[in-house]
């Protein structure tokens, strides 16, 4: 009865999270953490400056200050040291966290349907969600951004080869541009296309590119990779995290891919690292793959093992070599045309 009791509690534990989660999206994507991170305002004047409903806002002022997420003073409000991380300015925010817990319980719903018919719907499902899909690059930019900037990129040599001013940069599924505008602080000569088939990504990509500089030297358009229709071969073309949703197409793809390369080019080739063992499911940092493996399959994908892309890159002729990031649960290919 003692384990029981104790399990419960944990539970209730994190029903309480997952509600502050919650809570928290909602300030997210209307602006509410970042309006009152500037200044203290009552539900009203919070209502006002971010064009939302006041009695709404007045309810999720009340939400928000229940669970510890904003502090009060007479009728005022300000951001808690829990808020104020929620913004998603803070170099340290928990943005990401929430989409992807808000994220979870979508995919979570989706999935419970889709079992009892064995539907497979595609990544439309990703969209079916209006609040959710603007905050997927950002959420993917905050969480992996840091890890390319500060552990890939110093490891991948073949990134400072293309610092050349006609050397061309290809990222298929681009999102909001992140990965681009990453190479580009670091390779000053670089020139970058990006494809995405969300038209809600390229106008994030294209804004951001130019906010930062960078509207010369990257462009952004929306399309089908299947259909990659180049002016010139690329010295690289790359799939951040997204080569698994075109995996059942590779003998289609890869070719593609080859005869799209320049010499002395690579393909890059970054993924979740799927384990060869089910029992390594359960080593440090793995779990959250098999629960994404499960949302992927809902889009009629499967997460991989970098070994079997490698395989595929050889089969085209390329050499590939893997590096390992996160204690092995990310993994980065690149495969050079040597010929």
């Amino acid at each position: 009865m003692k384990e029981i009791s104790e399990m419960k509690d944990k539970i209730r534990a994190q029903v309480q999270g997952a509600t502050t989660l919650n809570i928290s999206f909602i300030g997210i994507v209307n602006g509410l953490f970042e309006h009152l991170g500037k200044e203290p305002s009552t539900s009203r004047e919070l209502a006002t400056k971010t064009g939302m409903d006041p009695d709404y806002v007045e309810r999720w002022c009340d939400a928000a200050y229940a669970f510890g997420l904003i502090d009060a003073e007479t009728h005022q409000f300000t951001l808690s040291p829990l808020g104020e991380i929620m913004r998603p300015s803070h170099p340290q925010t928990s943005m990401p966290q929430v989409v992807q817990a808000v994220l979870g319980a979508h995919m979570s719903e989706r999935i419970a349907g889709l079992m009892r018919t064995g539907e497979r719907p595609g990544e439309i499902i990703l969209g079916e969600r209006e609040t959710i899909l603007p905050w997927f690059g950002p959420m993917l930019e905050a969480t992996f951004g840091p890890i390319f900037e500060n552990q890939i990129f110093p490891a991948i040599p073949f990134f400072t080869e293309i610092n050349r001013d006609d050397a061309l940069a290809i990222d298929l599924g681009c999102g909001n541009g992140w990965y681009l505008r990453a190479l580009a602080r670091h390779i000053p000569k670089l020139n970058g296309l990006g494809v995405d088939g969300f038209r809600e990504n390229i106008q994030q990509a294209t804004r951001r590119a130019g906010e930062e500089g960078f509207g010369d030297r990257l462009r952004f358009i929306q399309g089908d990779i299947f259909s990659l229709d180049l002016e010139k071969k690329a010295d690289m073309i790359a799939m951040n995290r997204a080569l698994h949703h075109v995996w059942s197409d590779k003998e289609i793809l890869f070719p593609m891919f080859r005869s799209c390369l320049a010499p002395g080019g690579a393909l890059v080739f970054w993924e979740p690292s799927w384990p060869q063992k089910r029992e390594d499911l359960k080593a440090d940092g793995k779990p959250p793959l098999a629960f994404q493996n499960l949302g992927e399959h809902a889009q009629g994908n499967r997460l991989l093992n970098p070994d079997e892309i490698a395989e595929e890159c050889r089969k085209i002729g390329l050499t590939p070599t893997v590096s390992l990031f996160l204690n092995g649960n990310e993994a980065v290919v690149v495969a050079r045309n040597l010929s």
